[in-house]
């Protein structure tokens, strides 16, 4: 891969490579798998409050029994094979 950025750029992340002692393609490397994995994480988890994680728990150890439009739709999916 490469990158084509601006000079001013370039320093900032030789500096900080530098600062970090680790070479440019180890420090862009590393950070460029950290930021992602960061924002995916931010998009995967979802924070719940007490009483809102009180209420999940409580549905999966008391569901619902399931109402006529959900059967419904149940029984219009594709059999599994």
């Amino acid at each position: 891969m490469s990158l084509r950025i601006p000079a001013d750029e370039k320093w900032i992340l030789l500096r900080a490579a530098a600062l970090k002692h680790k070479d440019l393609s180890e420090f862009v490397r590393q950070h460029s798998v950290d930021a992602p994995k960061a924002a995916i994480g931010e998009e995967e988890h979802i924070a719940l409050s007490r009483r809102d994680s009180q209420r999940v728990l409580e549905l999966l150890e008391h569901p619902r029994k399931p109402n006529a439009r959900l059967l419904s739709a149940a029984r219009a999916l594709p059999k599994r094979k």
